[in-house]
């Protein structure tokens, strides 16, 4: 799922997905058509191999400011792929990304994440030595040099996401949907201005 503060199509996934919502589709004749613009996070025509064998063919990705896309497809089908390659984490065969207007495409991930791409992975990646609250301050006291701030912002993701009573919960305590809320107001702690979130339910 992509998440932003403001659609997908893919040959070889045959998933499209468009303000929250997917249907199957095998990207026509003439294949994927992406929205014209050049504004927010666009993918087009992503392909990655891996041993000669194809993951993705013709993925093209646009999520503008403000929406929540969903991403379907079965096991296999690259979604994943497709997530690791937007973020930076592995390189494309082919295609382009850019933000805004900016091809981002041979940006390593830590540059676009400064850029305010976010990511939250399908396995747990919480600090299990950690508490909730030291889980989600762990970032906040990296992206804000305001002591007060940090605090109200601690304070505000632990209310929106329901986890007040749990800020001194052991992450290794947390049961899995308490503990993917703890991830996902963590990944929010940092500010991104879209967060992919690889299974978030």
């Amino acid at each position: 799922m992509f998440w932003s503060r403001k659609s997908v199509k893919s040959d070889n996934a045959k998933a499209t997905a468009a303000s929250g919502s997917a249907q199957p589709t095998d990207g026509g004749a003439t294949g994927p058509r992406l929205i014209s613009t050049n504004k927010g996070l666009v993918a087009h025509n992503l392909g990655k191999s891996f041993k000669k064998r194809p993951v993705l063919k013709d993925v093209s990705v646009s999520v503008q400011r403000g929406e929540a896309v969903g991403l379907l497809g079965p096991n296999g089908a690259g979604k994943t792929t497709s997530f690791y390659i937007i973020t930076g984490l592995i390189a494309a065969d082919r295609g382009t990304i850019s933000l805004d207007g900016r091809d981002i495409t041979m940006m390593p991930m830590y540059q676009r994440a400064r850029m305010g791409i976010g990511y939250l992975p399908q396995e747990a990646s919480i600090f299990r030595g950690m508490t909730v609250e030291q889980n989600i301050m762990a970032v906040l006291e990296v992206v804000e040099d305001d002591r007060l701030k940090r605090e109200q912002s601690l304070e505000d993701l632990l209310a929106e996401f329901a986890i007040e009573h749990l800020r001194r919960t052991p992450a290794l305590a947390l049961s899995g949907g308490e503990r993917r809320r703890c991830e996902i107001a963590r990944a929010l702690a940092a500010h991104p201005n879209f967060v992919l979130l690889d299974e978030p339910l």
